[in-house]
């Protein structure tokens, strides 16, 4: 926790007492802010009285007395309509940010540098990616934001510190200062459009990761999308501009289409690392996620050899394609936060020969989209209220058991990879379902995965599992 700047003698309202919200409120209030917190939530502003925040209804305030609103991220700036705050805060001509651009403008001129990563899908392991990089060569390096620490529970800023951030586009929205060091774009899908209304409103919040970029700074764009290409075209004369693609080689660029990363410069490569043997970064998807790695990493001034030596041993984020432990040569996959057919797929489509832990929960549609990977099944093991259904898709196309449970899965899919002597076999869990039925969350299951993979006979754990 530290103090944040610029609100020293004012007042500020502050909209929303979650995580980061009771973070800012404290740090504007250690800077001599004199806050004036709420929310809509009668748990939430108790909890806040309890912890030892002041708090002060804000329905009550002349939002003509303050010097800015400071609003929770999840709640509604434009769409699908303005948050009253929202609208109290326009009427009084107050500023609204959020708690992203306090912490910017509160390490401006510290020496502290900014590596700030957005993007529909990919943002966590990126960023999750970076912050090991730079770690693992030596920096000083705090990692958080929309992943893990609120920003004002990271350390102080001192001159040589580095934050790696993940940034929403809800954040983003909230952040007319944002101005990064390196700033990321990894792609652009349809999400979030009961928030930003149309696709175009939502690129346009995107981009602004780069319009007050200047010279000094470096912009990584993946051009595999339209909507970042267009927002790639238009970056001139501000940043250092580096196009990133999987899907084809770039003649100026980074890129990645068969997991062999190259730089290319004026079509000469310059630099290059293998990918497709790190256990933590296989897929097409995770071969962005490292091209984004690799020019953040270089922008920042760190040698090829480290960068490599780094990817190598990333462990990967807890859940999501994870390696937790092998038993022999058969690798043990922990991809729990697969809570549907769409994330499934691309946990399926990293390796050849599976033996598959799916169900629980299904999602509308099921595992029918998932036919293309069938063939890279060797066998299923069903768990969960979904099992049934999914049989009557797998009748004739996989082979399958009724597991029922997890542990029970497990161990009926250790037995039989087992007596594989393909050494491509890997023990997937990718449930392609929400937890519910058994857990009480994806990480639960993933936990409970991890105990199970543990027990088995002759399993040794990553370290990271023990």
């Amino acid at each position: 926790m530290f103090p944040a700047v610029g609100f020293k003698g004012k007042r500020v309202a502050l909209f929303g007492l979650a995580r980061s919200g009771m973070s800012c409120a404290e740090a504007l209030r250690l800077g001599g802010a004199e806050v004036l917190a709420w929310d809509d939530s009668d748990p939430a502003v108790e909890k806040a009285r309890t912890e030892g925040l002041s708090v002060t209804n804000l329905h009550t305030v002349d939002f003509r007395t303050l010097a800015a609103l400071v609003l929770s991220p999840g709640v509604p700036l434009t769409h699908p309509e303005p948050h009253w705050t929202v609208v109290k805060a326009k009427a009084a001509g107050v500023e609204i940010l959020g708690d992203t651009e306090v912490f910017a403008r509160s390490i401006q001129d510290t020496g502290a540098r900014l590596t700030a990563i957005t993007g529909t899908n990919g943002k966590s392991t990126t960023t999750a990616l970076i912050g090991h990089v730079l770690k693992h060569a030596g920096l000083d390096v705090d990692v958080g934001g929309n992943i893990g620490n609120a920003v004002f529970n990271l350390r102080p800023p001192q001159r040589g510190r580095h934050y790696v951030l993940e940034l929403s586009s809800f954040q983003i929205d909230l952040m007319r200062g944002l101005s990064p060091d390196v700033g990321v774009l990894i792609n652009i899908t349809p999400d979030h459009l009961d928030r930003h209304g149309t696709m175009e409103n939502y690129a346009a919040v995107k981009a602004r990761m780069f319009a007050r970029q200047h010279d000094s700074q470096t912009a990584l764009v993946g051009v595999d999308d339209e909507w970042s290409v267009a927002i790639a075209d238009k970056i001139h004369g501000g940043a250092n501009l580096r196009r990133v693609s999987v899907l084809r080689r770039l003649d100026d660029g980074i890129s990645a289409p068969e997991g062999i990363l190259r730089e290319t410069v004026e079509g000469k490569v310059t630099a290059e690392i293998d990918l497709r043997a790190m256990p933590a970064l296989r897929g097409r998807h995770n071969w962005q996620n490292a091209c984004m790695a690799y020019g953040a990493a270089t922008a920042h001034g760190v040698a090829l050899d480290a960068i490599i030596n780094a990817m190598e041993r990333f462990p990967g984020l807890a859940h999501r394609m994870q390696e937790v432990g092998r038993v022999g040569y058969i690798a043990f996959i922990n991809d729990s936060k697969a809570t549907n057919a769409d994330a499934a797929e691309k946990a399926l489509a990293s390796f050849e020969r599976i033996y598959w832990i799916a169900g629980g929960i299904q999602k509308a549609g099921g595992i029918s989209s998932l036919q293309p990977y069938f063939s890279r099944i060797t066998k299923a093991y069903l768990i969960g209220v979904a099992a049934q259904d999914f049989a009557q898709v797998l009748e004739g196309k996989v082979p399958y058991e009724i597991a029922e449970t997890l542990p029970r899965a497990v161990t009926l899919a250790a037995r039989d990879a087992g007596a594989d002597k393909d050494p491509r076999a890997v023990v997937l869990l990718s449930p392609a379902c929400a937890s519910f039925d058994h857990y009480k969350n994806f990480e639960v299951r993933g936990d409970a995965f991890v105990d199970a993979v543990s027990r088995l006979p002759g399993a040794i754990m990553n370290s990271s599992e023990i």
